[in-house]
């Protein structure tokens, strides 16, 4: 059982496991919507392939000036169902995203992690 528990933590620090779900640090980005219907008008225009930091400067009620980026985020530091949608998301580009929804108390985010470490 022994050497079990110590190539665990060695294979957590290899540079591919980092790029796993199991990473402990995201750099992730966000539109926040106050109104569904917002919402819903962003993500029209993300899936009509424009960059998502352009979206969130139009669009966010947060962060807007900075194209919806929050920046390096550990686990525990977000909200609960903000923070279990991201930490599962696929790292991609704002020219490409890879972006998801998530509804908290604070209204509604797209989501899109751009590094995982």
């Amino acid at each position: 059982m022994a050497p079990k528990a110590k190539s665990k933590p060695a294979a957590a620090s290899d540079s591919s496991a980092s790029k796993q779900k199991g990473a402990q640090s995201i750099n992730v980005r966000h539109i926040l919507c106050a109104k569904h219907a917002k919402k819903e008008e962003a993500a029209e225009k993300l899936r009509a392939g424009v960059k998502f930091d352009e979206v969130a400067r139009e669009f966010s009620e947060d962060k807007a000036r900075q194209g919806g980026a929050l920046g390096w985020k550990t686990k525990g530091s977000l909200l609960p169902e903000f923070e279990k949608v991201a930490f599962e998301l696929e790292v991609s580009s704002t020219g490409s995203p890879k972006w998801a929804e998530v509804k908290t108390s604070e209204g509604y985010h797209l989501v899109m992690v751009e590094g995982r470490k």
